[in-house]
């Protein structure tokens, strides 16, 4: 193989993304030739809607599947948080890199603190999950939507639609904006999205070629974790725009999960964790899920979806 096509979005976070994943295969692969093609997506061109009330799971993904099945690209570039539990069929996840920060990450517009806002402040996020977390730590707040590329939601907070705003951290990193966080939230406290922090490489399940040279720079702790995480997701049944999170580390050779459930208001929490060897991980967090349901999350997720 002397050439590849990367599909990536156009924002400027998925460009460097795409261009990770691109110098990882230069790498391990000198004469591979590369090429960037940029695909928009649903999520990139609806803007002025609250992604909880578009309701698609594959709203920064399917054009770019689409485009692998048609195969006009060898692999999609993804934020895994970003990608559904169930792939389209033929595809499948080839490979993650080396997981970046996994924290949000609080901007305020003043260098105020979350702790130190009033209820007259406005703190702003995309995510019905950041919301939930938000409001159960700090109930006098008024979360607001936002949306928007990186630079989209700070400029919209300079403006005064907001004083403060949470984002992932990685994005920040990524971006070259690390300077501009007031706090990075304690994983712990604010549980992360699913696989949050990590890029995702998408290609065929027939296309024997690409996967060896995916596989090259899979990074197996990430890719162990994420397949954990991933299963204790699809078990949930959940998407990106449910108020669910977990957060995951390996300390000392021992597998953490730590999850969370959440009503939109934040009133009402389920927390569970487990602790086992990592090759134990997968299962045990399918376990995770079905106690997390039973014990009370699975009334909060179908008052959610409109169930009850």
């Amino acid at each position: 193989m002397s050439k590849i096509k990367i599909g990536t979005r156009g924002s400027k976070l998925a460009m460097w993304q795409a261009e990770e994943v691109r110098r990882k295969l230069s790498e391990v692969h000198p004469e591979l030739e590369t090429e960037l093609v940029v695909i928009h997506t649903k999520g990139d061109k609806i803007l002025d809607t609250a992604l909880s009330k578009i309701g698609d799971k594959g709203l920064f993904t399917r054009e770019l599947e689409q485009a692998l099945l048609d195969s006009e690209i060898d692999i999609a570039v993804h934020s895994l948080k970003d990608m559904p539990t169930e792939l389209p069929e033929g595809l499948m996840l080839g490979g993650v890199l080396e997981r970046g920060e996994v924290r949000d990450a609080f901007i305020s517009r003043d260098g105020r603190r979350l702790s130190e806002l009033t209820a007259n402040d406005k703190v702003a996020t995309s995510s019905l999950r950041r919301k939930a977390q938000l409001l159960a730590l700090f109930p006098h707040l008024t979360v607001v939507d936002i949306r928007g590329n990186v630079d989209t939601r700070i400029q919209k907070m300079q403006d005064g639609h907001c004083d403060g705003i949470v984002v992932a951290g990685a994005g920040m990193e990524r971006l070259g904006l690390s300077n501009l966080i007031t706090e990075y939230l304690d994983p712990q406290t604010v549980l992360p999205a699913v696989s949050q922090g990590a890029i995702a490489i998408e290609m065929r399940e027939d296309d024997e070629d690409i996967y060896e040279l995916v596989d090259l720079i899979n990074h197996f702790a990430t890719w162990q974790a994420i397949v954990a995480e991933r299963a204790f997701l699809r078990t949930m049944e959940g998407g990106c725009q449910i108020p669910l999170a977990c957060y995951t580390s390996v300390v000392e050779g021992r597998f953490r999960m730590d999850a969370m459930v959440a009503s939109l208001d934040g009133t009402k929490l389920i927390k569970d964790s487990f602790e086992c060897n990592p090759e134990e991980a997968s299962e045990e967090a399918i376990m995770l899920a079905q106690r997390m349901l039973e014990n009370g999350a699975e009334e909060i997720l179908n008052i959610i979806r409109g169930n009850e």
